[in-house]
């Protein structure tokens, strides 16, 4: 069982629940359009999304240990990593491992799914597969990339990559809804850099919150959240979107608290923490209430 918890370690099993809410926003937008969807193709799509997740997650762990990065951080339970490798650091190579096999993983069931729909998938799944690798190695050295490439692979990639091998289309309505994921995500990254600037800048990390510090990072924290219920809203107004999505809009009243204290804590940890734990409950409850408003449409 040890042995067990140090090779799923690197994964952050915990964390692994954003695939299964932004493929279920997927499936919920092709079944509102579609009226039907294929399980095996949806339990398809699932298990690539799950298999990237734990990519980018092991190549995090990987590359942030060879770093000395993870050395130091100050971990919390949403960032600095699972502490896996410094504390067993012979188990670097089986996190490298599990990050170029579940990589191998994603690209099976992407290749099934380019030969089953064809050629029209092939860009969103090689900006997908970019956005795995690169995270890690190019994207935290830019602040902007740094910024939109998490919520880009959970947003566009896999919403809108769940609709399109499900019903062969990219349509507004994906792409609308791909954009609360897309703000949620992004979000949710932004607010995890802020304990550990500090040790971020002294190994080249180039983020928000390096640049320009953590309280105006908190507006552009602000922003992305306004920025998440304006797409919502827009979506129903422009017809892209049933009138039953804006259930989404609940959540609003634990965005503005979240807000605040990301603005009020932005340089104190232990006082930020609960305001990063409403953060994620953001991330998985509005694209789940998003995904029943439009299922019961």
């Amino acid at each position: 069982m040890t042995s067990l918890r140090y090779i799923t370690g690197p994964m952050r099993v915990p964390f692994l629940l954003l695939p299964p809410v932004c493929v279920l926003l997927g499936i919920a937008t092709a079944v509102w359009q579609a009226g039907h969807v294929s399980f095996l193709a949806a339990g398809g799509a699932l298990v690539g999304a799950l298999a990237a997740h734990i990519s980018v997650n092991a190549f995090n762990e990987y590359y942030d240990f060879k770093s000395g990065l993870d050395l130091k951080t100050s971990r919390t339970p949403f960032s600095g990593g699972s502490g896996t490798l410094p504390e067993k650091p012979e188990m670097a190579r089986t996190a490298l491992l599990t990050a170029w096999l579940s990589f191998a993983v994603t690209v099976l069931i992407g290749s099934a799914f380019l030969f089953v729909r064809g050629k029209a998938l092939l860009p969103l799944g090689l900006a997908g597969l970019i956005l795995v690798f690169g995270y890690t190695v190019w994207f935290t050295r830019s602040p902007l990339m740094c910024l939109i490439a998490p919520g880009l692979g959970f947003g566009p990639c896999m919403v809108m990559g769940t609709h399109f091998v499900l019903t062969g289309t990219y349509t507004r309505t994906a792409f609308i809804a791909s954009l609360i994921p897309f703000f949620l995500v992004s979000n949710l990254l932004l607010l995890n850099q802020f304990p550990d600037v500090a040790a971020d800048r002294s190994v080249g990390r180039r983020h928000f919150p390096v640049l320009i510090g953590n309280r105006r990072s908190s507006y552009l924290y602000g922003l992305f959240l306004l920025l998440t219920y304006l797409a919502l809203g827009a979506g129903v107004l422009l017809g892209w979107l049933p009138g039953k999505a804006l259930i989404g809009m609940a959540t609003a009243v634990l965005a503005l608290p979240a807000f605040i204290g990301a603005y009020r804590y932005h340089a104190d940890v232990k006082k930020l923490l609960p305001y990063m734990g409403l953060n994620v409950v953001l991330n998985l409850l509005t694209p789940v209430l998003v995904a029943v408003g439009l299922l019961i449409s």
